[in-house]
């Protein structure tokens, strides 16, 4: 470790310095492996990336748990300091190597240490951990160094935190109030999701303060196209305001469309696409406020929906495919994307964007088996169409007899 660091110096890779008071900072650990010699011997790392827990199970858990009336909470794992330097940092001034193996290491540790205190893997999911105690269940989810933890029986959630602080360096964080860019709040009777911080500091950064906000996100007349006349406009402003944006519509199925047709033009966007895109930005400045609600009362049926538009793309002609996944009056999963093929009738271009709700569907039904003691989920409800449609289309495409 010393010889790296002679290194580190020889090659000016970072200084020494006090730490600044408004600039944020991150730790850093050593992993100790012996890579691979050209005769084969050691060890070395042929996975480097740690799972994560996709988004969409983050919020099963928390419309699970607003569903089963229980508190989710969280804990994260305490940086390293050391003390001898004070209050002092290290300046990064080159790209360091060799760290990404870190969160895989931590997983695998974290992973292992669970399984053996009586833990069980999610079958789909595998940064869920699960533990069950009679009638009561404890859920785990990991994101990293990120834990969140819930459970029907307290009890269960004060010796989940004593046994890893027994462990690790980890520090409880109390109940879940951010997740993720997510805003949790956790009353009585809901929990309530959004990212309102988040919208009001994007409205800030482009520019939309003193604008007047709309009441559409986008015209539904508004033909998008490639504008090779159009006036050119900056690609990284551009490009900046289409990737906030789409950090954005984890909580807002409401701009999703709008953000994803914009989306589509990021490699030459003109004058035209700025404006709309813009437009989505002056419309949330006058709902920053919005965002998903879990309510406590109401069934946990899963339902999903879907539906698509036929040639909608004036691009290539390819159709958008449109679904949601409910759990009983809770929105957990949403997307807009259009499709891979070009259809050639309105009905395929249902069947293929039913197909890709059917799929989701699917993976949410095991991922609620497992966080679930009821044995409620074996029917899944879907609706890609209206029934009498439905059985239309089925005819159209000689599905039926």
């Amino acid at each position: 470790m010393q010889k790296e660091l002679n290194q580190f110096e020889r090659n000016k890779v970072c200084e020494l310095v006090q730490r600044p008071t408004n600039e944020n900072f991150i730790g850093t650990k050593w992993v100790f492996r012996n890579k691979m010699n050209d005769e084969g011997e050691g060890k070395d790392f042929d996975e480097t990336f740690a799972p994560v827990a996709r988004l969409e199970a983050i919020k099963m858990f928390l419309a699970y748990a607003a569903h089963k009336n229980f508190t989710v909470y969280q804990m994260v794992v305490k940086s390293f300091v050391q003390k001898t330097i004070g209050d002092k940092v290290y300046k990064l001034k080159k790209a360091l190597y060799g760290l990404k193996q870190t969160p895989r290491a931590w997983y695998d540790t974290l992973s292992q240490f669970l399984t053996d205190n009586g833990f069980t893997k999610g079958k789909v999911d595998i940064t869920l951990f699960i533990i069950q105690d009679g009638e009561s269940i404890l859920l785990v989810q990991i994101y990293v160094d990120d834990i969140i933890f819930g459970s029907t029986n307290k009890e269960l959630c004060d010796k989940f935190s004593n046994l890893m602080q027994g462990k690790f360096e980890m520090s409880k964080m109390g109940e879940l109030t951010f997740f993720l860019g997510l805003q949790v709040k956790q009353l009585k009777d809901e929990t309530f999701i959004g990212q309102t911080k988040y919208t009001r500091d994007v409205i800030k950064k482009f520019g939309m303060e003193e604008k007047s906000s709309v009441k559409i996100q986008m015209n539904t007349s508004v033909k998008m196209y490639m504008d090779a006349d159009g006036k050119a406009v900056d690609q990284t402003r551009y490009r900046a305001i289409i990737g906030s944006l789409l950090y954005l519509i984890a909580s807002r199925p409401d701009i999703t469309f709008a953000v994803g047709v914009c989306a589509r033009f990021q490699s030459v966007p003109k004058e035209s696409h700025m404006t709309a895109a813009k437009r989505i930005l002056i419309y949330l400045k006058g709902c920053q406020e919005v965002g998903l609600w879990y309510p406590k009362q109401g069934g946990f049926k899963l339902i999903g929906y879907s539906d698509s538009d036929y040639a909608g793309c004036r691009v290539d002609r390819k159709s958008t495919s449109g679904t949601r996944q409910m759990h009983g009056n809770r929105l957990v999963f949403w997307f807009s994307k259009k499709q891979n093929s070009i259809a050639t009738s309105t009905a395929e271009a249902k069947y293929i964007a039913a197909g890709s709700c059917c799929a989701h569907v699917l993976w949410m039904r095991q991922q609620l088996k497992d966080i679930s003691t009821d044995k409620q989920f074996g029917d899944i409800l879907t609706k890609p169409l209206c029934e009498s449609r439905f059985e239309e289309l089925k005819h159209e495409l000689g599905l039926i007899e």
